[in-house]
């Protein structure tokens, strides 16, 4: 049997069919961001008429620009603060309690350990709308504006670090530190000089999500918003998107997706770095120092 129905039974054929599916699924998903960054660049008002390549909507224009225009720069600033703040605050807690699970056991910490999981499949907004209940209502140091952002951030993203530094212990093990204080190291030494620095690819790994995540969030900052000063960029694009809005706010979307892409990419290549003597099958080389 020779032609295309012999080709279609062979179970090694190529997977066209997937390929077909995922380019699809690219261009779908990526034509309309590259669109959007292009008509950043147009020299006219227009956001559907090509103009002309100008640096306009990005400093060019003195009262429009995100440069110029207090709104648009706030709120790029005040997003890139946010993710600075809640990666912080966000990744030490993770890692601490990442290693408070694995290391203790009993009833309490495996409800913790349900509480963290359970977080995943929660609706955002009903955190959101719990927060707010708590900033407006009763009286706690939660208030709205950036102090309450940071904090309904760090409560929504906890459980990435967790999640994640856990799956990097159950890989590592506890024969390493064993190993380090059968030599003489105390178990905080042990901890802090071997534990922690085999680790540190999934800490890494653990803060890039978070801070892609938390420049990207949406519903969180909006309910915790206390006024214009505290709006980040996906409010601020919420709140003008369906006015007569001009490419500078192409623009500010654009630098956002620049600053998340550049989050990933240094995480990539540290991470890669950290990971380098996993790769030849010397993983001591990390903490050890040795060739």
């Amino acid at each position: 049997m020779t032609g295309p129905l012999q080709w279609w039974r062979n179970p090694w054929r190529r997977p066209w069919g997937l390929a077909l599916v995922t380019l699809g699924y690219l261009v779908w998903s990526l034509a309309p961001v590259l669109v959007a960054v292009l008509f950043s660049f147009n020299a006219g008002r227009s956001r559907v008429t090509w103009q002309g390549f100008s640096m306009r909507w990005y400093y060019g224009d003195p009262l429009r620009s995100v440069w110029h225009d207090p709104s648009l720069f706030n709120a790029l600033t005040h997003t890139l603060v946010l993710g600075v703040l809640a990666t912080l605050v966000t990744v030490p807690l993770g890692v601490a309690l990442a290693l408070g699970l694995d290391r203790w056991r009993g009833r309490i910490p495996a409800g913790a350990n349900l509480a963290v999981l359970v977080s995943f499949v929660l609706p955002e907004i009903l955190i959101a709308v719990a927060l707010l209940f708590v900033a407006t209502v009763l009286t706690t140091p939660l208030q709205l504006g950036t102090t309450g952002q940071v904090i309904g951030l760090v409560t929504y993203q906890l459980s990435y670090p967790v999640v994640i530094v856990r799956a990097r212990l159950l890989t590592i093990g506890r024969d390493y530190e064993e190993a380090a204080i059968d030599l003489g190291a105390s178990p905080l030494t042990a901890t802090r000089r071997v534990l922690l620095t085999m680790l540190m690819p999934a800490i890494f790994a653990s803060a890039v999500l978070v801070f892609a995540d938390v420049i990207d969030d949406f519903i969180i900052v909006r309910y915790l918003s206390g006024d214009a000063a505290t709006e980040p960029v996906s409010v601020k694009v919420y709140n003008t998107a369906r006015a007569a809005p001009t490419p500078a706010l192409n623009a500010l979307t654009t630098l956002l997706l620049l600053a998340s892409v550049l989050a990933v990419v240094m995480g990539y290549l540290i991470h890669r770095w950290l990971t380098r003597g996993e790769k030849s099958g010397r993983g001591l080389d990390v903490f050890t120092g040795e060739a």
